[in-house]
């Protein structure tokens, strides 16, 4: 079979066009100098070329549209190209030019088949869709989703329209309102793509599929529920009114894109596609214009730059090649889960007790049984995994561990004892980490005959879940040691910031004024289930109250003390909440917390015994911005004081740091995007309102003074 390859234009295109004998051309999308294939507004102009190449040239019956790049398809459009938007009608002008190309592909007389290897997400599967046939390989990297709602943003390319025609409205939508992605085997079974096959072989099935006639597809099966709600006037009314309601419960009216998603699917199939295409194109328009995209997008950049850096400048990590964890309990057990699972190295457990081993290999067990029965995962690949663990009661099989990750009981004698044992049993060169939640890591390397290799990296719980770790450096840390924690985290799966040692680090320190807050206002008279509500409402995942019961309130109370000795009193919890610790109220934990744990509703309801155990009789007197604001503002000093003070290098580390470790709400771009879109001298005016109201624990930090003064902000 011979091929003819001719590039497109004289300076370097990201496509070229090989015609074959048999009258299949092959359009190749290579960008050049770039990892990963993105579309970009540029490259309108080289897509016309070949269109119009291809128009030309009577002899190609079918066109397959496939990746020079070894392990993606095409991973999205390039956002960065909408910061330069000066009006909602400049975006919409963006999202019009992609439907335009695309209207042009699916009208194209020839066969157009898509061949899909790794990820195909936003415009990647919007030109996918547009295509005629879709084939995919069976890898574990392919993947397809329309992810642009995390972004604060729509599929503005024709998603809204084409997806919702091919496969189940009520998937397509759940698809774009979650950003979710979808694995090859799912992809399939939906219909998103004609054929799965291995990657050996997806270009020969693709050339076979473009020299398919185009046919006029069959609508997706449904159930008999399914065709009554998308099939009949009043079922889809249902659906749609139905799928607004529980968006409005998620997002609590502060994300504006998932409404404007369901309007296009709706607009579309109620008044045809080329409505529904004006109608995305300008609900496009509208939210790269809104805060709220503009934070969620500056999250995006920021954390893509993260994954680039190491730990410190120009300094290598190690090579890791196996992981001791210490402590068989539920942070023990998610640590060595990830390690072995998304970093790929061997964890080798020490717990006192055989028990402690079992529990903890037992989590990773259950965590990935659930995958394989949900046949996200062959049973082959699980066991693979879980060869990874192994667990020991002595130090046998340590003597060549790379890091060991202490995650035992929160006191500072246990844990010097565990890093004399560690540099006794271990190798010289061994890193020895600490998951403390609060203890300063100097303490914890004051009698260590290494202190350059001991560490801080604290995860949070759910480690299997929580995307963030802070490595904490303290006075004498190695650089190399920084470097090689960040690395090991990074594997895991994580977002690492590096934070400089001292009492509740950097998460945790911000959280506990806001957490106090939330205690005063309950002492205060307010009703508990008022001031979570309140703080679900202003965006974060779950209330103050309600999260205190999930981590346990003896493990949420620890902290304080720690931070009090170190800050002083702006620390200092009110001291009726001992009243709750001496009940043996502990949370969800023992079933004992502010909220009941037995009835229909377990965790939901307020367990009213509270207010008499502290004497109260709840009587709510302000409104629930005033309660949200009150607990927020501690927060945003606190964060402000951190970053004085060099807790964190830079407010991007500490925006992240906030939105991953305690779901600070990401649509305000973190503490220090949402002080500096707010306004210092507005942040400055309401700490010093409080400050007259509630006493110097809302004293303006004294950066925030300055920087008022001096007109300067964090971006």
């Amino acid at each position: 079979m011979t091929e003819q390859t001719q590039n497109i234009e004289s300076h370097p295109s990201a496509f070229s066009l090989a015609t074959r004998d048999d009258g299949i051309a092959i359009l190749t999308m290579d960008v050049v100098g770039e990892s990963m294939n993105t579309l970009k507004v540029e490259f309108a102009e080289q897509i016309d070329t070949v269109l119009q190449q291809i128009n030309a040239d009577k002899s190609i019956k079918g066109v397959v549209v496939i990746s020079g790049k070894p392990n993606s398809f095409v991973a999205g459009a390039d956002i960065s190209m909408l910061a330069a938007c000066q009006s909602a009608e400049d975006a919409e002008a963006i999202a019009a030019g992609g439907q335009a190309m695309f209207q042009r592909i699916e009208e194209m007389s020839q066969t157009f088949v898509a061949a899909i290897h790794g990820p195909a997400l936003g415009g990647g599967l919007e030109l996918a869709l547009a295509c005629h046939y879709r084939v995919c390989s069976d890898s574990d990297k392919t993947q397809l989703g329309l992810p642009e709602v995390q972004l604060g943003l729509l599929p503005g390319s024709g998603g809204t329209q084409r997806l919702p025609r091919l496969i189940s409205v009520q998937q397509a939508m759940k698809m774009m309102l979650t950003g979710a992605s979808v694995r090859a085997k799912q992809a399939l079974k939906y219909g998103i793509v004609d054929d799965m096959v291995p990657q050996s072989i997806l270009l020969d099935v693709a050339i076979e599929m473009a020299k398919k006639p185009k046919t006029t597809r069959s609508k997706p099966k449904l159930d008999v529920m399914g065709q009554f709600l998308e099939r009949t006037s009043v079922g889809r009314n249902l659906m749609f009114s139905q799928a607004r309601k529980q968006t409005a419960q998620k997002t609590q009216g502060n994300y504006p894109s998932p409404d404007l998603i369901i309007d296009c699917i709706e607009t579309g199939l109620n008044q045809g596609v080329k409505k529904g295409l004006q109608v995305e194109a300008r609900n496009f328009g509208k939210l790269v214009m809104t805060p709220e995209s503009a934070s969620l997008r500056s999250l995006f950049f920021a954390t893509t730059e993260m994954k680039k850096e190491t730990g410190v400048q120009g300094v290598a990590p190690s090579k890791l090649s196996k992981i001791g964890v210490l402590g068989g309990g539920l942070m023990g057990g998610g640590i060595a889960f990830v390690t072995a699972t998304k970093a790929g190295l061997p964890a080798r457990i020490k717990d006192i007790r055989p028990e402690g081993i079992a529990n903890a290999i037992k989590y990773s067990y259950d965590l990935l049984n659930k995958k394989v029965k949900k046949r996200f995962m062959a049973k082959s690949q699980m066991q693979k995994q879980l060869s990874l663990l192994t667990g020991t009661v002595d130090y046998s099989g340590y003597s060549d561990l790379d890091v060991v990750i202490e995650a035992v009981f929160e006191d500072l004698n246990l844990k010097q004892q565990m890093v004399a044992e560690i540099e006794e049993n271990c190798a010289e060169h061994t890193i020895f980490a600490s998951n403390t939640s609060s203890i300063p890591i100097g303490q914890i390397a004051a009698k260590a005959a290494r202190p350059e290799q001991v560490i801080g990296l604290h995860y949070f719980s759910p480690v299997d879940k929580m995307p963030l770790a802070e490595v904490i450096a303290h006075e004498t840390t190695s650089d190399l040691t920084i470097s090689t924690t960040v690395d090991l985290a990074k594997r895991q799966g994580k977002t690492p910031i590096v934070v400089k040692d001292g009492a509740g680090f950097y998460v945790n320190r911000i959280l506990a004024p806001y957490m106090n807050q939330a205690a005063e206002l309950i002492l205060s008279g307010e009703p508990i289930e008022k001031i979570d509500k309140a703080l679900v409402k202003f965006g974060f995942p779950v209330g103050p109250i309600k999260l205190l019961d999930e981590v346990g309130i003896d493990v949420g109370t620890k902290i304080i003390p720690i931070l009090q000795a170190q800050f002083g009193e702006r620390f200092a919890a009110p001291e009726a909440f001992n009243k709750v610790l001496a009940d043996d109220r502990k949370g969800k934990k023992n079933k004992r917390g502010f909220y009941l744990y037995s009835g229909k509703k377990p965790g939901k309801v307020v367990d009213e015994s509270i207010y008499t155990l502290l004497s109260l009789s709840p009587n709510s007197t302000i409104s629930q911005a005033q309660i949200a604001e009150r607990c927020v503002l501690t927060m945003l000093n606190e964060a402000a004081m951190c970053l004085d003070e060099g807790v964190i290098r830079n407010a991007r580390d500490g925006d992240i740091g906030a939105i991953f470790g305690i779901g600070f709400p990401p649509f305000l771009g973190g503490p220090f995007r949402y002080m500096h879109n707010l306004g210092i001298e507005h942040v400055v005016a309401r700490l010093e309102h409080y400050q007259g109201l509630y006493g110097d624990k809302f004293a303006p930090a004294p950066c925030l003074k300055n920087m008022q003064k001096t007109g300067v902000s964090f971006y």
